[in-house]
């Protein structure tokens, strides 16, 4: 008896394992029942489509609907499809730089899960939206856009010298969306929000934009030294590398209240006429504008690049470090970050100057910085290789309170706010014997 029960399991599991390995072996049919219209749409639209799925044999897995610009799957809405029914979605139609009206495809594809699919494709026809008008979104105002012929947009107006902003459009249509172009990788680019650096010199000018070729304009940078263009950075810096002489004259244009800017004493006196005077020794120099601080920084060059410091003495020594900051060490303290560091000034026969003012470029009370080969790690003054007699100043040997190179003030010392400080490094006897002296004003 409980043989014929034992075989008569075996039977019934052959039978189930049967029946599920024939299910298995099903395709399914699903079947698309399309409740949308397509014919067109704008480039920008959110493409609604409305679709009716079933399969009487396996259950449905997805519907997905892809838009193909030529050869190119530009978008795609994918849809869980877990019971047969109707399914609505949307597909966004991208809207691309220099893509001409045109015919794109629309793909429907319905999978069920043996992965049978059925699917069904539509001719397209998108065009570019005609936009009425474009806004501007400035910081602190909106400027209005006007259409003056296809995809050309401007306004012209009495302007300062930056107006940064982006640029929406208008929703267009039933399906369409609000579509920004913003600044990204220094073009601009759709679906963006950050802000195009539109500049020029102030007064009355023109801002444009074409919404077919994201041309945009002007980008006139109006900062110059003597009548030539200082280069973008970012927002907030503009360059020059020049090559001066001592006691040239300099003449900053386009910075509206430059009259107000921190002006570096190492580098420059400024003349009754607004002009600068060079100070240090005949070179290559990079000039920078840094609109946030409102001072000009001033760098050795060599070869067209950020100048160190030579076998034989010449170049460059540059400062890293706390307690030290141009051209406020409370708004700019150089600490170790070396994006930051302070360029001495060549002054002749191997040696190297800078100066401070206490309680406004250095710290009266408390310093720790370093002599650096360049501007970064690498070579650096450590106390085998710089000395002082100073009584001011100590030089780290790494068990004196400071590292090995690292510079103190001495002990009892505060420097006199509102003194100057003029710091010399010398290195005539050679790069590893320099001698520092510091002497107050």
């Amino acid at each position: 008896m409980k043989k014929i029960i034992y075989l008569m399991f075996i039977l019934a599991g052959f039978v189930f394992l049967n029946s599920c390995s024939d299910d298995d072996n099903v395709p399914g049919n699903p079947v698309m029942d399309i409740k949308t219209t397509f014919a067109s749409a704008l480039f920008g639209d959110s493409l609604p489509f409305s679709v009716g799925v079933s399969d009487t044999d396996v259950p449905l897995s997805t519907l997905k609907a892809q838009l193909f610009y030529g050869e190119e799957m530009v978008s795609e809405a994918v849809i869980r499809t877990k019971t047969n029914s109707e399914y609505a979605g949307k597909i966004y139609v991208p809207y691309y730089a220099n893509i001409p009206n045109g015919t794109a495809t629309l793909k429907l594809i319905l999978q069920n899960i043996h992965f049978t699919i059925t699917e069904k494709e539509y001719d397209l026809a998108l065009t570019r939206p005609d936009f009425p008008y474009l806004t501007l979104v400035a910081a602190d105002k909106e400027y209005r856009m006007s259409r003056k012929s296809l995809y050309n947009y401007e306004f012209t107006e009495v302007l300062p010298m930056k107006v940064a902003g982006y640029i929406k459009a208008p929703v267009m249509g039933e399906n369409g969306n609000e579509i920004t172009f913003g600044w990204e990788d220094k073009v601009v680019t759709e679906g963006s929000v950050t802000n195009i650096p539109f500049s020029n010199f102030p007064g009355e000018y023109t801002i444009s934009f074409n919404t077919f070729s994201y041309e945009a304009s002007p980008f006139i940078i109006a900062y110059a030294i003597d009548g030539v263009a200082m280069q973008r950075v970012d927002d907030n810096n503009y360059k020059l590398d020049l090559n001066l002489t001592k006691g040239q004259e300099l003449e900053i244009g386009g910075i509206e209240n430059f009259s107000d800017w921190w002006i570096d004493p190492d580098f420059f006196t400024k003349n009754a006429d607004g002009k600068l005077v060079f100070v240090p020794m005949d070179g290559s120099y990079r000039i920078t504008a840094n609109f946030e601080k409102e001072y000009l920084t001033v760098e050795v060059l060599k070869d067209g690049n950020l100048a160190s410091l030579q076998a034989d003495g010449s170049g460059a020594i540059w400062i890293i470090g706390n307690g030290v900051g141009k051209p406020s060490v409370s708004g700019n303290e150089v600490g170790w970050d070396t994006n930051k560091a302070l360029c001495l000034i060549p002054i002749g026969n191997k040696k190297y100057q800078i100066s401070f003012v206490a309680g406004s470029t250095i710290k009266e009370d408390d310093i720790n910085f370093k002599f650096f080969h360049q501007k970064g790690w690498g070579g650096e003054f450590k106390n085998d290789a710089i000395s002082t007699t100073s009584d001011l100043i100590f030089v780290g040997d790494g068990k004196n309170g400071r590292d090995a190179g690292n510079l103190g003030l001495a002990k009892d010392v505060t420097l006199v706010k509102g003194a100057i400080y003029v710091f010399t490094v010398d290195l005539s006897e050679g790069n590893n014997k320099a001698v520092l002296t510091v002497v107050k004003k």
